[in-house]
């Protein structure tokens, strides 16, 4: 039996209280690079089969496949990103909030399900006072686990900076 990931109204506010406590002072390539390589050891550390991708507006900073990780996660990447980008919002929020609602992320926007993915794993990179300025996206595990690794990565990160 699948177990459906939550949809109450208190997980999805709790997953909109991670966007506003893991914002950035700022976000350069250079740290582009330091959060990408934390990941990196992350996913080593674990033996993870993922791709780690980090973009600041149009442009691809970081990306990274690991062993065992195929070009149908790039594929994911690329959905999850441009659904980032267009709300704003993780893809795992924005998910989560249709299934809530009980309708179908693509139909409810009218959007291309080939090139928009409401799955979790990416997550918007705000710049404290500013907002969404990019996105860190992370594909091969199951879409909570995805969103989970991208939340612990960025918790860890942001608070190496203090």
């Amino acid at each position: 039996m699948t177990i459906e990931p939550d949809t109450s109204p208190e997980f999805l506010a709790g997953l909109l209280d991670q966007e506003k406590s893991l914002a950035f002072k700022q976000f350069d390539n250079e740290t582009a690079i330091a959060l990408g390589l934390l990941l990196v050891d992350m996913a080593r550390d674990r033996a993870l089969a993922i791709v780690i991708d980090i973009t600041r507006g149009a442009q691809q900073l970081f990306h990274v496949a690991m062993p065992g990780s195929s070009a149908d996660n790039d594929a994911w990447i690329q959905r999850k990103v441009e659904t980032v980008r267009r709300f704003g919002h993780s893809s795992y929020y924005m998910g989560r909030s249709c299934a809530a609602k009980g309708v179908v992320f693509t139909e409810r926007y009218y959007l291309d399900p080939m090139r928009y993915a409401p799955q979790g794993g990416s997550f918007p990179i705000i710049i404290a006072g500013t907002g969404p300025v990019g996105t860190l996206t992370i594909s091969g595990l199951a879409q909570a686990d995805d969103h989970a690794l991208a939340v612990e990565a960025l918790s860890k990160f942001l608070a190496q900076q203090i």
